[in-house]
């Protein structure tokens, strides 16, 4: 479900709706699109990487420069062309960066990035950007590298505590967070004519065949089971299967419209939903276009992701994406790619200097809850573990016939 996106995205709350980057699920069984046994049946070692084979002789003192891999439209752009904040980057320490926006999709770049890291050889690229639920399997498969925290003050200092401590990356380790999001529920209010509080609004009879769910397990899989009182963090394959029963449910009773990837966004503009399985970054600029359209995050709890910045094994300049890493953890740095790509900035002090800034537009980011969230909402918002490789295929199977995708 690639996303269909404008060349350019201009800062501010009324730019054109930009759709997130897509959190697409696995398609394949096990390790993604292949499994650690079909790599070592095409004659590729077995997938996982020892932690002595990980490291390169870092060049980053010799070779001022590092390669960049990022999704599209995710850092800000001048009316030039020029990327402000990484352009500093390079003024201020003399590295060089080339930035690529060669991510389209996860499953896509990890089939990429397999082959490669599995034998070796050099990656191509000293940093790059994934989902969480996908930059689990990195740091499961020993993909990436653990980062230097010497290297990285302004991360210990000043990244948000609630996404600190992963699961799959307790300390953050080997990951650190470029942006994040919610997933909750996004709502026609006029046409609907009523609040939508919980998942359990969703399947009111008035909803009837009014209803998108993600088409993803991983995306839409968080949001059913903390309606049913789970621990996302914890969940276990039972709490799974019993949130997919309910989803069948309302298959076979008609009352989901349909299962979709960022194209959940025409469905609500259109009326063709009232309401939907929604990420917060879309719904800053869809309630801007359209105040009728409400997003919120469910008494019973929301799902708080990331992508995050990961240093794939066998990179050659460790060091420089580090420092790379590290600059956009200053609160200045952090205030204007927030400004710019409008999700939720993992630095909060960056709120504070969007609010002196005196810009108008900036000031009311600044107070915008689905980019520095309240403590009101981040009561309710919980990080969802990632599907494991042993449990993957069978709910893969389950969910897989339930939505016909």
């Amino acid at each position: 479900m690639p996303s269909t996106t404008p060349t350019r995205r201009p800062s501010g709350l009324h730019s054109p709706t930009r759709h997130r980057p897509t959190r697409r699920r696995v398609l394949g069984a096990g390790a993604g699109l292949f499994g650690a046994a079909a790599l070592t049946g095409c004659g590729i070692p077995s997938a996982y990487v020892d932690e002595d084979r990980r490291s390169a002789p870092d060049r980053s003192e010799s070779e001022k420069r590092l390669g960049f891999s990022n999704w599209t439209q995710y850092i800000d752009v001048d009316d030039d062309g020029g990327r402000p904040t990484l352009d500093a980057f390079t003024e201020r320490t003399g590295i060089k960066v080339t930035y690529t926006e060669d991510i389209n999709d996860n499953d896509e770049f990890f089939g990429k990035m397999g082959p490669v890291l599995t034998q070796g050889t050099d990656p191509g690229r000293d940093l790059m950007v994934v989902s969480d639920w996908m930059a689990g399997r990195y740091v499961s498969l020993g993909w990436v590298q653990a980062m230097d925290r010497a290297n990285l003050p302004n991360v210990t200092a000043q990244l948000d505590p609630q996404l600190a401590d992963p699961a799959f990356d307790p300390g953050r380790r080997r990951s650190v967070p470029w942006q994040s999001g919610i997933t909750g529920i996004a709502y026609n209010r006029k046409e609907l004519g009523r609040e939508i509080k919980s998942v359990a609004d969703l399947w009111a009879p008035d909803l009837k065949g009014r209803v998108t769910l993600f088409a993803g397990l991983d995306e839409a899989l968080g949001l059913l089971m903390l309606a049913q009182g789970a621990d996302i963090s914890a969940f276990t394959e039972d709490q799974a299967r019993q949130a997919m029963d309910l989803v069948q449910r309302m298959v076979d009773s008609r009352h989901v419209r349909r299962f979709t990837g960022n194209d959940y966004t025409s469905d609500l503009a259109s009326g063709a939903a009232l309401a939907c399985q929604a990420y917060s970054g879309d719904a800053v600029q869809l309630t801007a276009e359209n105040p009728d359209i409400a997003f919120v995050v469910p008494e019973e709890g929301g799902e708080l992701w990331a992508e995050s910045l990961l240093i794939p094994n066998r990179a050659g300049h460790k060091r420089n994406a580090e420092l790379l890493i590290d600059h956009y953890y200053q609160p200045e740095v952090a205030a204007e790619l927030a400004a710019a790509v409008q999700y939720i900035c993992p630095v909060p002090a960056a709120r504070e200097v969007l609010a002196v800034s005196g810009d108008r537009e900036k000031a009311e980011l600044a107070e915008h809850p689905l980019l520095f969230p309240t403590e009101e909402m981040r009561a309710r918002l919980h990080t969802m573990r990632d599907v494991g490789s042993a449990e993957r295929p069978g709910l893969h199977k389950v969910w897989t016939r339930i939505t016909g995708v």
